[in-house]
């Protein structure tokens, strides 16, 4: 057997990485310190901060060798809390092993005193200074010594324990993912839509230049008289709805005896060149509601709107308004979705001028290509959608993991540039949607708080693409009933949380209040999944119930099938 032990190095070699942590100390320090001095317009640290900092770096300098050198007279390291969950150094080697210990507190301590830098600075733009934080958490994260062989023990044991062979199978796969222009996260050819994935049985019973419409089959023998169409974001594809059977939001919803309906976008190409935003209003959501109410003979829909889908559905119930057609909509649910992006956390980053003027020019065709908004999507979670895979996959060799989630975040969609670039801007940079009157859809005026559907707003903790505190100030805009519910997790885990998975929790909060912190303070939490919550204020809403056939069956009314769900547009790239 192999001897898979981590190697030690010898004195000389100890020497060598002394003098380049040293080394590595100085630079980056230096490096704080030499941004800091050319924030333009700005001085950046006064004298007195500028030497807390640096005293402050070089004490934990010397606590961190005085550990390394003399550990039975120093101090012990006390890590943070999230450094104690940081899953990169769970492997004992980071701290039963003296070296890699002393690069992990190293590492720990340089990151914690280039944060310190960033916080201390002082007379800079506010959004400027968050700038700066998250281009120095990103450097942060890349030179993490699980980032490199020669600092990372689980690789160096590997390479022993395969005779150098796993360093190639991870030069194949970089290699691999540069030939296709997009990091690889999970097993290829594991997945099939139709197969394993968006299973849930259906028809396309509409198809347009921007849009498929799917109905899905009844599997109760009663529904709810008012249908449900869902709307998701036109940037992933439709199925993080509909993973695999056990997670599908789509097909529970079915089984609670509701009639299903969801809009599955066209992914993006140089024919939508000139397809704005009151195309996905006005020949996207009004135009799927008029066809489910045609088509079942229904007065109104409920309607779901998932992130950005969700930020357009609150532009098309404003619209609504605007001309008397509230009542189209019987009620409206929003999936972390944003109205008010005055708090729209770190995807404000990328709306600066020369970020928009990149985007501008990678739209050349009409269409800015799918793998653009994933990379920046990864670059938000960097340490768990980029760096993890870059020491797992690349440096250690090993095989890819099949994991539906991330077949689907790889599964990218093309954008419309020209709409993209005004939802960048008109949106994010510019919050226009959150005044009245500042935006129109084809000559209608939007005004949010012209709004008084009832409204089902759900929101997650831990979101970094629409954080809580954003979500939160539909509150602030909407007139009519609303009710608000924090689910734990994320962007999409918060939103995909099956009943029958146990997972994560919810709170809801009956009082009347101005702030998430009033609503959290008085919320009562409630364990597992926030679906059935969802589905008995639906009921609460409009309860009339018809029997499931005719046109309630997909191909049935007066919209023939055209084909099987999950359809053809979900599977253009």
């Amino acid at each position: 057997m192999a001897d898979t032990t981590t190697p030690l190095p010898s004195l000389e070699d100890l020497q060598h990485w002394t003098w380049v942590l040293g080394k590595a100390q100085q630079m980056m320090l230096e490096h704080g310190f030499d941004m800091m001095e050319h924030i333009p317009a700005a001085p950046a640290m006064d004298p007195t901060s500028a030497l807390r900092a640096g005293a402050s770096f070089w004490a934990d300098t010397m606590q961190l060798w005085q550990r390394f050198l003399d550990p039975a007279h120093a101090t012990p390291f006390e890590e943070t809390p999230e450094q104690a969950r940081d899953k990169r150094f769970k492997a004992p080697q980071w701290r039963e092993e003296p070296v890699f210990d002393f690069l992990r507190q190293s590492y720990f301590v340089i990151a914690d005193n280039l944060l310190k830098g960033v916080d201390a600075l002082e007379n800079v733009d506010p959004k400027q200074k968050e700038q700066i934080r998250f281009a120095t958490k990103g450097f942060i994260d890349a030179v993490s010594p699980t980032n490199f062989p020669a600092t990372n023990p689980q690789v160096l044991e590997k390479i022993v324990e395969t005779k150098g062979e796993s360093l190639l199978k991870g030069l194949q796969n970089m290699l691999s993912d540069i030939a296709k222009g997009q990091m690889t996260q999970t097993a290829e050819g594991a997945f099939e839509l139709g197969k394993n994935l968006a299973m849930t049985p259906g028809k396309v019973v509409k198809r347009t230049p921007l849009y498929e419409l799917i109905q899905y089959s009844p599997v109760t023998k009663q529904v709810y008289e008012t249908p449900l169409i869902i709307f998701p974001p036109w940037i992933n594809r439709f199925y993080i709805l509909d993973l695999t059977p056990e997670k599908s939001f789509i097909r529970w919803a079915v089984e609670q005896g509701l009639t299903v309906f969801v809009v599955s976008w066209k992914s993006a190409d140089a024919t939508m060149k000139d397809v704005v935003w009151d195309d996905y209003v006005e020949r996207g959501q009004i135009d799927a509601i008029d066809t489910v109410r045609e088509l079942l003979g229904v007065e109104s829909v409920h309607a779901i709107g998932y992130c950005v889908a969700g930020t357009t559905l609150a532009a098309t119930l404003a619209v609504l308004a605007a001309r008397g057609q509230s009542e189209k909509v019987r009620s409206a649910t929003f999936f972390t979705a944003q109205v008010d992006f005055s708090e729209a956390g770190d995807l404000t980053m990328f709306v600066d001028d020369d970020q928009l003027a990149l985007i501008k020019s990678l739209g050349a065709e009409g269409f800015l290509d799918g793998r653009y908004m994933a990379a920046t999507f990864n670059l938000l979670r960097g340490r768990d959608l980029i760096w993890n895979y870059v020491t797992n996959n690349y440096l250690m060799g090993q095989d890819y993991v099949p994991f539906d989630l991330l077949h689907w975040n790889s599964d990218v969609t093309n954008l419309p540039a020209t709409w993209h670039l005004s939802y960048l801007t008109d949106l994010y940079r510019d919050n226009k949607l959150a005044v009245p009157g500042l935006l129109s859809i084809e000559g209608t005026p939007v005004d949010l708080t012209k709004i008084t559907t009832p409204t089902y707003v759900q929101a997650g903790r831990e979101d970094h693409i629409a954080p809580a505190a954003s979500v939160w100030k539909i509150t602030h805009h909407f007139k009519g009933p609303l009710k608000f519910v924090l689910a734990g997790s994320g962007h999409i885990a918060g939103v995909v949380n099956p009943p029958a998975a146990g997972k994560y929790q919810y709170w809801v909060n009956d009082q009347k209040v101005e702030t998430l912190a009033e609503f959290m303070a008085g919320a009562r939490e409630t364990k597992g999944s926030w679906w059935p919550d969802w589905v008995g204020w639906i009921e609460s809403v409009d309860a009339a119930k018809v029997d499931a056939k005719g046109a309630r069956v997909p191909g049935k009314g007066k919209f023939k099938a055209l084909e099987d769900a999950p359809g053809s547009y979900v599977r253009t790239r």
